[in-house]
């Protein structure tokens, strides 16, 4: 990758690109420390001990939120929900196309159809971002009232709320503007890369921190070599994580279909051997998004509406994050959720019926109801395997950076398992955009 990076910066064009993703992932991150006019950011403070909501169950959803974002909610910026309503209003977008018949038909109408879906896309996401800015608002004003200084005198309102709500909504329609600007003109999708930018800043700030606790430069004290191991099991845990999901995202399972050849008038069509490649892991981090929050959903309205109740104080203890029972739904929710997924973007039965049409057959199958079945079984045994990885990169970095390694909450919040997986593959998706780039470029044409 460092390599291809390297030969990108010498073709002008492609340098170009580069600089101008570079600036905007720049203006994204500058964004993200301008606290909300008026507003006392540390109202807005996710971390343990402090009080008020970082010591609540809201925060769990509210810390994940804020590493996703590269801590931008816990600085109280502007930017705090960074892309995440775009990017729940993506993946409801996405199965509504599959539910609803008038979105399909959309969906398949090539160019004109993407972009009036992305434009309904992008409504969604405005309702996304006005729900989690309200529910944030409540939370916070549960937590602690909202304060701005006025006049001299702290002064909580109506008008507090709704200058943090518009301000919230703004920044996140401005964090989807700035992604569109990536992908038009940078490099790579830009939704992706913001994300990638905000979970890398908060990993290193979070090794920052834990290394300092070795040296002492964090906390004003000397040399503890005891703590040393706490970095050094965190990176090595890490380097292993990392390794496992690029080989599985790189890894497929390749079924081979020759094509019968066919004569239709003085041509002659077919006669080739082509591959369906499938994914172990196709369905990416959506299982585990679903999986969390419908665990995590339930325990967030009660922290806001119903705080001190019976109801929420069982749910924390029983069902709350890092319990037993919890950690068993979260397996069990990601198993469901990776085979539900994996049938809507993937039908045997309408492989099979195109394979069937264009003259193809896989090699000891006849082409139709056994071809059908063939492909569902090989499906349904690449997606479990997909599950069963999935549901160790959601639990393993947990159990480890939460119950091994000390100030493993921190580096926990640093580096999820959502986080991890997407750091990847924003980090594969990017070298595959720069060498298509210099491809493209390079490429002088057969007339030269």
């Amino acid at each position: 990758m460092f390599k291809t990076i390297k030969d990108a910066f010498r073709m002008p064009d492609v340098r170009k690109k580069i600089f101008i993703t570079l600036l905007l992932l720049l203006v994204y991150r500058i964004g993200c420390w301008i606290p909300i006019p008026g507003i006392d950011p540390s109202v807005f403070n996710l971390t343990r001990g402090t009080g008020g909501l970082a010591d609540s169950g809201a925060s769990d959803f509210l810390r994940l939120l804020s590493s996703m974002s590269g801590g931008a909610l816990s600085n109280g910026a502007i930017l705090a929900l960074g892309v995440g309503p775009y990017i729940t209003s993506s993946i409801v977008m996405q199965l509504l196309t599959i539910a609803l018949p008038p979105l399909e038909r959309l969906s398949k109408q090539g160019d004109e159809g993407r972009k009036k879906i992305a434009v309904y896309t992008r409504y969604v996401a405005l309702v996304m971002s006005l729900a989690q800015a309200i529910a944030i608002v409540v939370a916070f004003g549960a937590a602690g009232s909202m304060r701005i200084a006025m006049f001299g005198e702290y002064v909580p309102g109506i008008f507090v709320y709704m200058m943090v709500i518009l301000t919230l909504v703004a920044g996140s329609m401005f964090t989807v503007w700035l992604g569109d600007k990536i992908t038009e003109h940078g490099v790579s999708n830009g939704m992706s890369m913001l994300i990638f930018v905000g979970i890398i800043s908060t990993g290193v700030g979070a090794f920052y921190d834990s290394l300092g606790n070795v040296f002492g430069f964090t906390g004003g004290g000397g040399f503890d070599p005891s703590a040393l191991w706490t970095p050094a099991i965190f990176v090595i845990t890490l380097l292993f994580i990392f390794f496992m999901i690029v080989f599985v995202d790189l890894a497929e399972r390749r079924i081979p279909v020759n094509y019968a050849k066919q004569i239709k008038g003085n041509k002659m069509y077919g006669g080739q051997s082509q591959v369906i490649p499938l994914k172990i892991n196709a369905t990416g981090v959506i299982p585990i998004i679903f999986a969390f929050s419908m665990l995590q959903f339930p325990q967030l309205i009660m922290s806001i509406f119903w705080p001190t109740s019976n109801a929420y104080g069982w749910y924390a203890r029983n069902l709350g994050a890092g319990t037993t029972i919890n950690i068993i739904l979260t397996s069990f929710l990601i198993l469901g959720f990776t085979f539900f997924y994996a049938t809507l973007s993937f039908n045997p039965e309408d492989v099979a019926r195109q394979l069937q049409q264009n003259g193809g057959m896989i090699f000891g199958y006849r082409p139709g109801a056994p071809t059908r079945d063939y492909l569902r079984r090989v499906s349904n045994r690449i997606t479990f395997f997909g599950a069963v990885f999935l549901m160790l990169v959601a639990l393993v970095p947990s159990l480890i950076f939460e119950n091994v390694v000390r100030d493993g909450g921190m580096l926990l919040n640093a580096f999820t398992s959502i986080g991890l997986l997407i750091t990847v593959s924003v980090a594969l998706e990017f070298d595959k955009q720069l060498q298509g780039l210099m491809l493209m470029k390079s490429y002088k044409g057969f007339l030269k």
